[in-house]
C-alpha cells in the first residue's frame, strides 16, 4: 500500500470521528493504524460484493467508518489497482453492549451506519451477507459462544460469511501476552472479575463447523505480539 494512499485513507476514516471527542478521534487513528485486520479485509477483498454487513461487539464503529472511507477513496479514483474493489455495502448495521461506545459510533458516523446498543447474546440480528466478530467472543462461556455462533449462522444465507478474529489458545507465550492485554482493556473498563474463555484453533474450527460453518485460519497478528487469528468462515 503506498504511503500517500494509506495515509488518505486513514485520514478520512478517521476525520468523522472529531465530532465525537478527542477520545474518540486518537482511538480510531491509532486502532485504525496499527491493527492489521482492517488493511487485510480491504487488501484481499474479504467483504466486497457484501451488500449487507453485520458487525457484532462494534465498539465505536471503526469498521464501517474505514469501509465507508475505502468507498470514497475508490468513487474518486484513489485506490491500489492491484486490490479487489472497495466494498460498498448498501446496508451496515453495528451491535455494541457499552453505551459510550454506542454515542460515539452514532456521533462520529451519524446517517452513514445504524447502532445498536445491546448485548450480542440476546439482541436480534437482522439477516446479513456477511458478519464480522472482532475479539468478542472470548468473553463468554463456552455454551453462550456456541449459542451467538448458531445466531449468526441462522442469520446468513447459503455462502454467507463470517469473520471471526480470535486468540489461538495454542500459540504459547504469544498467547498469554494477549489474555494479559485482554484482563487489562477489561479491567479498565470496570470488568476485572470476568473470566476469559479461549480455545486453539482447531476447537474454533470444530465449533463453527458444528454451528454449520466451514472456516479457513489466517494469522492475524502482523505487526503486534499478539497470538491473533482471523477465521474466514462461510454458511454451509
Amino acid at each position: 500500500m503506498q504511503e500517500s494512499f494509506a495515509h488518505a485513507l486513514l485520514d478520512t476514516a478517521s476525520a468523522p470521528y472529531r465530532d465525537a471527542g478527542s477520545f474518540a478521534y486518537h482511538f480510531a487513528r491509532g486502532k485504525l493504524r496499527g491493527d492489521p485486520v482492517y488493511r487485510t479485509i480491504l487488501e484481499e477483498g474479504l467483504l466486497s460484493g457484501r451488500g449487507r454487513i453485520l458487525d457484532l461487539g462494534c465498539g465505536q464503529g471503526l469498521l464501517f467508518a474505514w469501509l465507508k472511507a475505502a468507498e470514497a477513496l475508490s468513487a474518486r479514483g484513489d485506490w491500489p489497482d492491484t486490490w479487489p474493489p472497495a466494498p460498498q455495502p448498501s446496508y451496515t448495521l453495528g451491535i455494541e453492549l457499552m453505551a459510550r461506545d454506542v454515542e460515539r459510533a452514532r456521533k462520529g458516523l451519524g446517517g452513514k451506519a445504524s447502532f445498536v446498543q445491546g448485548d450480542i447474546r440476546s439482541t436480534d440480528f437482522a439477516a446479513s451477507d456477511a458478519v464480522v466478530i472482532l475479539d468478542v467472543l472470548h468473553y463468554m462461556p463456552p455454551e453462550q459462544q456456541r449459542e451467538v455462533l448458531q445466531r449468526v449462522r441462522a442469520a446468513l444465507p447459503p455462502q454467507g460469511l463470517l469473520l471471526l478474529r480470535v486468540g489461538d489458545a495454542g500459540a504459547g507465550l504469544r498467547f498469554r501476552y494477549t489474555q494479559m492485554i485482554d484482563r487489562f482493556v477489561l479491567s479498565l473498563r470496570g470488568h476485572s472479575s470476568s473470566r476469559l474463555h479461549c480455545r486453539s484453533i482447531a476447537e474454533w474450527r470444530e465449533l463453527l463447523r458444528e454451528c454449520g460453518l466451514e472456516s479457513e485460519p489466517r494469522p492475524m497478528s502482523r505487526g503486534t505480539p499478539f497470538a491473533n487469528v482471523l477465521m474466514i468462515a462461510t454458511a454451509v
